[in-house]
């Protein structure tokens, strides 16, 4: 090379070699590996059914039994919270700066969880509250939340399978060892 060093990507030498990552400049991306457009619905609808339910319960001035309004308000809030930075992690590429190689799992056990879990907080509300109307509102957005987040888990195991299950790890054939074994013993460079 003549006196100017720096190289250009047409350089002949480095195309075969150097893969440039595409850069789409796409920050929303739906449907995504971990994310369709049927399940990135629901999941909209469920943060939004808990986010109304946390609204109407927080209007609650007055309760005749206190510890189910605070375990909805809990189960309502933390829904509406821990979903929409799900949704906003598996529907954006920063779901590959996080350290978490298992989403699947991880998307299907919270969901289930915090479906089962609003699905007893509006049970226990709706048993033991003040019969008002903003009470019985938000307890019905709470079940139809819950329901949501049953659905998404039901969805996402049909599509998917269970991300349970372990998968076998595939093994490698014996004449790849054997010449791996060969490679890394000194004396044979």
């Amino acid at each position: 090379m003549s006196g100017n060093s720096t190289m250009t990507a047409a350089d002949p030498v480095y195309n075969a070699t150097t893969v440039q990552e595409p850069k789409n400049g796409k920050w929303f991306i739906v449907p995504s590996e971990y994310l369709d457009k049927w399940r990135f619905g629901i999941k909209v609808a469920a943060v939004l059914f808990s986010l109304v339910a946390f609204i109407l319960e927080e209007v609650v001035l007055h309760c005749k039994s206190c510890s189910p309004l605070y375990f909805f308000e809990f189960v309502s809030c933390t829904a509406f919270l821990f979903t929409g930075l799900l949704v906003i992690l598996l529907s954006t590429p920063l779901h590959h700066r996080v350290g978490i190689s298992c989403w699947s799992m991880l998307d299907f056990s919270y969901t289930v969880v915090i479906g089962v879990l609003f699905l007893i907080a509006s049970a226990a509300f709706a048993k033991d509250n003040g019969g008002r109307a903003v009470e019985s509102t938000s307890v019905a957005f709470g079940f139809i939340a819950s329901l949501l987040f049953l659905l998404d888990a039901v969805v996402l195991w049909k599509t998917k399978g269970l991300p349970c299950r372990s998968k076998a790890q595939p093994t490698q054939p014996q004449n790849q060892m054997a010449e791996a074994e060969k490679l890394n013993t000194p004396g044979s460079e």
